[in-house]
C-alpha cells in the first residue's frame, strides 16, 4: 500500500465520526512514523472539532510518561501482549476520561507494537498545534541555564525571522557538553553555535593528514 493510502487508513481509525473520509492537511510538514500518526490524528481530531482537547490529553500523557517510571514502564514493556496492552490502554482511557480519539490513538499504538515511539508522536502533534496556532516553536540548547535577559534578548532576536502573524514558543534546555555558547532550532532551521562543535571540528581539521 502507498504511504498516502496508509495515512488515509490511519487516519480513518483514529477518526471517531462518520465524516467525510478526507484528510485535513496539518499547518506543517512533519515527517516519520512520528509524523504520520501526528498527522493523522490532527485530521481525525480536527474533523471532530476536538483538537484542543486531544493536546492536553497527550501534553498531560507527556508528562506522565517522563516522570512516573510505572507508566513509561507499561507502555515500552516488550514482553506484555500487544492485545493486553490495547484493552489495558482503553480501559485507562475510560477511566481517566480521555477523549475518544486520544483512546483509538493508545489502542492503534499498542495493537502496532509502536507504543514506544509514543513520546515522539506527541512532540509531533505538539508542533503541528502550535503552528495551527500561529506560533513557530523555537528550541534553545545552551551550556548554562538563560537568565530572564538572556531569555528576552534572544526572544526578540529570533523574531527577526517570523511573519507578522506568527509568534515564537520558545523552549529552553541546558547541556553542559555544550561548553559555550549555543544550539538554536526555530521551524525547519538548525543552527550550531556552540564552543563543543567548534572544538570538533578544529579536531577533524588537525587530524587530516597533510
Amino acid at each position: 500500500m502507498a504511504a498516502s493510502g496508509k495515512f488515509t487508513v490511519l487516519a480513518r481509525q483514529l477518526s471517531t465520526s462518520s465524516a467525510a473520509a478526507q484528510l485535513v492537511k496539518p499547518p506543517v510538514q512533519v515527517f516519520g512514523l512520528e509524523g504520520r500518526y501526528a498527522c493523522a490524528l490532527y485530521s481525525a481530531a480536527s474533523k471532530n472539532k476536538v483538537l484542543d482537547v486531544v493536546e492536553k490529553d497527550l501534553t498531560g500523557l507527556q508528562t506522565q510518561m517522563r516522570t512516573d517510571p510505572k507508566v513509561r514502564e507499561l507502555l515500552r514493556d516488550p514482553t506484555t501482549k500487544r492485545t493486553v496492552k490495547a484493552s489495558a490502554l482503553k480501559d485507562v482511557s475510560a477511566k481517566i476520561k480521555y477523549n475518544a480519539a486520544t483512546g483509538n490513538l493508545l489502542q492503534l499504538l499498542a495493537e502496532n507494537g509502536r507504543l514506544a515511539r509514543l513520546d515522539g508522536i506527541i512532540s509531533a502533534f505538539q508542533l503541528i498545534m502550535a503552528a495551527d496556532r500561529g506560533e513557530v516553536v523555537c528550541e534553545v540548547t545552551t551550556a548554562k541555564p538563560l537568565d530572564d535577559g538572556q531569555r528576552k534578548q534572544l526572544e526578540n532576536a529570533l523574531k527577526a525571522f517570523l511573519k507578522p502573524s506568527e509568534s515564537i514558543k520558545l523552549t529552553a534546555k541546558v547541556d553542559s557538553a555544550l561548553i559555550g555558547g549555543m544550539v538554536v532550532s526555530i521551524g525547519d532551521k538548525y543552527v550550531d553555535m556552540s564552543v563543543a562543535s567548534k572544538i570538533k571540528k578544529y579536531t577533524e581539521l588537525i587530524a587530516l593528514p597533510v
